[in-house]
């Protein structure tokens, strides 16, 4: 029997992480965490006012989010994280050495379009050009998939899936 992934979905605000994560994790017969439950009251009211984290900020979010992670190793899990510098990726593997990511990428009007159609989100539009000059894709060491979101979130889902199903199992 093979053993399930735990996946981060990534990418740059408004790439679907929310939509697409508990769609994977349904697929996946894992448990799905929201990436942003994980950020201190400070952070979230920081990003509604308009002004991105800085790495300070982030460190104990990324080492929350790492804990969860390390949690359901063996068992698997899908949690979003924006994830978005090596960095913190590194971070993230550090607590979780298994932990494989779904990087969810579009074009940046497709992205910004649906952004400024969403409610109640504490993410402004205006801090997407932060987001794509923070933006490291994954490199080829680093265990994980690219699924673009110019589609509907079922298809984005079944390409994550897909694209997994090809990856190693994780280490015990």
């Amino acid at each position: 029997m093979r053993t399930p992934h735990v996946v981060v979905v990534m990418g740059v605000a408004g790439t679907g992480k929310t939509t697409i994560g508990p769609l994977l994790a349904a697929r996946l017969g894992v448990p799905y965490a929201e990436g942003d439950d994980f950020h201190p009251q400070a952070n979230i009211a920081k990003m509604a006012a308009g002004v991105p984290l800085d790495d300070a900020d982030r460190w104990p979010w990324l080492d929350a989010i790492g804990a969860w992670a390390h949690e359901r190793a063996g068992r698997g899990g899908v949690v979003s994280c924006s994830a978005l510098k090596r960095s913190y990726r590194d971070r993230l593997r550090a607590a979780a050495p298994g932990v494989v990511f779904v990087h969810l990428t579009g074009d940046r009007a497709l992205i910004e379009d649906r952004m400024s159609h969403r409610q109640g989100h504490f993410m402004p539009t205006a801090l997407l050009d932060s987001q794509f000059a923070t933006l490291q894709p994954l490199q080829a060491d680093e265990a994980g998939v690219a699924v673009d979101v110019g589609c509907g979130p079922e298809e984005i889902t079944g390409r994550a899936v897909t694209a997994l199903d090809r990856l190693p199992d994780p280490a015990p």
